[in-house]
């Protein structure tokens, strides 16, 4: 999963600029998150990762840090392999 998290921190980096985002930092209470993001976001995980986000899936918790993004990615990678 390390390959996971820089693939995730390099394409949030475009939008964090020099700020060193940290594994377990709120993306969302930094304020650099708006709702476009968030949808680029989503999409840049479906793409990268061969994953599609489910309407019961877009819930903050699982996209405010890049640990969570990286759980849910393990969850919906377990999900299909069972």
């Amino acid at each position: 999963m390390q390959e996971t998290k820089v693939k995730i921190k390099q394409f949030l980096a475009q939008f964090f600029g020099e700020h060193n985002l940290q594994d377990d930092e709120d993306i969302f209470a930094l304020g650099f998150v708006n709702s476009m993001f968030a949808m680029q976001l989503v999409l840049f995980i479906e793409k990268e990762f061969q994953v599609t986000i489910e309407n019961e899936d877009l819930d903050f918790e699982n996209f405010k840090t890049i640990n969570a993004i990286v759980n849910l990615l393990e969850r919906k990678t377990t999900f299909v392999g069972a």
